[in-house]
């Protein structure tokens, strides 16, 4: 009878699962449409880009568009450096953005240590102030920088754009390596304060060897940020030999852009801006297991 009640059962019931697997597969390569379609969406304008460094001024503005270069022109990655010193710019944005980076990473995992496993008199309000700060747009503290900096002489150098970063690194990097800290279990800091090993000690050999991907995460957004960063390298920087790569871009597209030049140079700026950008397009891709790994990992516990 058991059998018998199997072999009516059966009928019904693959149906059923046959039409839900089917309705699985369509669903998920309507989801994979999608994502395709939006990815080649974005993508176009960089694609754009990357043609148009390869094209002669009289391609870059014909009509109707021209897509492909009749003949590719890589001189024009050429022509950038012996116009300007690109390569000069490319090495202070460098500095710059290691020099801060290392600052920031290092002070917020700092003060996300002392949010997540210390206990103290108006910690929780310290935080709140400090997410608080999120809020405030860059151009409100920017007058009160640019008078503090110039008191102390620190203009057209710099000092204004590493400096700040050995303060905190900016209040999202300390939520996420407080978020980062509160995800590993107390117990190993406890046992490390049996053994004899002081705060420091445990911060330096215990927690951040485990919070490598929460470091990346915040080295690879930090790198980023001061690598593009314009607002500031703009205001603080005057001489030409001193610009980051964004502001030296905006400078030669100001230079070029001369009415008294009649020379068409979108092409060499274009070229110039893949120069900037591929550095940031490589280094999220070589580091981008450790950028996931830290952002998820970083929310696991609030």
């Amino acid at each position: 009878m058991a059998g018998d009640a199997i072999s009516r059962a059966r009928p019904v019931a693959l149906p059923q699962v046959r039409g839900a697997r089917i309705r699985r597969y369509v669903g998920r390569a309507i989801l994979y449409l999608v994502v395709i379609g939006a990815a080649i969406l974005f993508t176009l304008p960089f694609l754009w880009t990357v043609l148009s460094s390869l094209k002669t001024p009289g391609e870059l503005f014909a009509y109707p568009p021209v897509w492909f270069p009749k003949v590719p022109q890589p001189q024009n990655y050429a022509e950038v450096f012996a116009r300007v010193p690109f390569a000069r710019w490319l090495s202070n944005t460098a500095l710059v953005a290691l020099l801060a980076t290392a600052g920031a990473v290092l002070s917020s995992a700092l003060v996300g240590y002392s949010f997540a496993r210390f206990r103290y008199p108006g910690r929780d309000l310290i935080f709140v102030l400090t997410l608080s700060t999120m809020m405030l747009p860059v151009e409100v503290t920017l007058i009160p920088l640019y008078l503090l900096f110039t008191k102390i002489g620190w203009l057209d150098s710099y000092k204004p754009l590493v400096v700040p970063s050995y303060f905190g690194g900016g209040a999202f990097l300390i939520f996420l390596m407080r978020q980062f800290f509160m995800s590993i279990p107390k117990d190993l800091d406890e046992a490390a304060r049996i053994d004899g090993a002081s705060y420091l000690r445990i911060f330096a050999q215990i927690l951040m060897p485990l919070s490598i991907p929460a470091l990346a995460t915040a080295a690879i957004i930090t790198f980023m940020g001061h690598w593009d960063s314009f607002l500031y390298p703009f205001i603080f920087l005057n001489d030409k030999l001193k610009f980051t790569v964004a502001v030296g871009i905006r400078y030669f597209q100001s230079v070029a852009g001369n009415a008294d030049s009649m020379e068409h140079t979108e092409h060499l700026l274009m070229a110039a801006s893949i120069m900037m950008t591929a550095p940031i397009i490589l280094l999220f891709f070589v580091a981008q297991r450790f950028f996931v790994r830290g952002i998820v990992m970083s929310g696991i516990k609030g």
